[in-house]
């Protein structure tokens, strides 16, 4: 099947993720933090946006996760969603990630976060050209480095593959021909920024901004957005978020093997979700 290059972007933009499974948060004294913890979450999502870009094609994501933390800074964790399993993602129907890094602050309300995040996609496969099967595959290994800072945190993550598989093989079958075979994409990179705000009564606003830069290809590189407010509600995280990009339409969009029933992936529109963490 001809490989549509809005499944490439789709699972490169980088709500991003909106479960936002490696979220900071202030290094809590030792004497405080058991030796180890393990803890869980899921949550139902009427969109899945990761950077910005539905990766469900606008439908609902069932979204879990499991996390181990120790108390010297170390951790690791797993996450996963399903995404679109529309005809033209060449069997992609499930994302896992694998992550591992270690926290440490650096002083006062001040925490830096190194690590490793691997975006799995069992099953599915690129073309190289149209009806030829290639052991090319989808999955993308990111590095970071993130900071916190009180209620404000950065994070700055650089593929360290072919960023979701986009390469000169598999730019050139892209269902967009005007797309550029540039060469490899390795190095490219998202900088990740956001800020949350206790509004009281149990209601949070949380900011982003995000940029994706994708080397070699300029024309898939883009800015998002994310304004979000929840509460918790009978145990139950609740949240509104609006989310956007500035994404170019023509790489963004996603429709069957013929091009039919286009939907703009990256448009600005609002997810809701329900999230219990346990």
């Amino acid at each position: 099947m001809k490989t549509s290059i809005s499944f490439l972007t789709l699972t490169l933009a980088l709500t991003g993720l909106s479960f936002n499974c490696l979220a900071q948060a202030t290094a809590p004294s030792p004497a405080a933090t058991p030796e180890h913890s393990l803890t869980g979450n899921l949550s139902l999502n009427s969109d899945y946006r990761f950077r910005g870009i539905s990766q469900s094609w606008k439908l609902p994501a069932f979204q879990g996760g499991l996390d181990y933390a120790h108390r010297s800074g170390f951790y690791a964790g797993t996450w996963a969603s399903n995404v679109s399993g529309n005809s033209y993602n060449n069997g992609a129907g499930l994302e896992l990630d694998l992550y591992a890094g270690f926290k440490f602050p650096l002083a006062q309300d001040l925490t830096l976060d190194l690590g490793a995040l691997a975006y799995l996609y069992p099953g599915a496969k690129l073309n190289s050209a149209p009806g030829v099967a290639t052991d090319k595959t989808y999955n993308n290994v990111d590095l970071y480095a993130g900071l916190t800072a009180g209620a404000f945190s950065a994070k700055l993550s650089i593929a360290a593959t072919d960023y979701f598989g986009l390469n000169s093989d598999t730019a050139g079958y892209a269902y967009f021909s005007s797309l550029p075979a540039a060469g490899g994409s390795k190095g490219s990179a998202y900088l990740d920024l956001n800020y949350n705000l206790d509004l009281g009564s149990g209601l949070s606003l949380g900011t982003h901004l995000g940029h994706v830069h994708v080397r070699h290809y300029a024309d898939l590189s883009y800015s998002d957005f994310k304004l979000s407010l929840s509460k918790e509600i009978a145990g139950l995280n609740w949240t509104g978020a609006l989310v956007g990009t500035n994404a170019k339409r023509d790489f963004y969009q996603a429709g069957n093997a013929a091009g039919q029933n286009a939907k703009r992936l990256g448009n600005t529109g609002l997810v809701l979700s329900v999230a219990k963490t346990f």
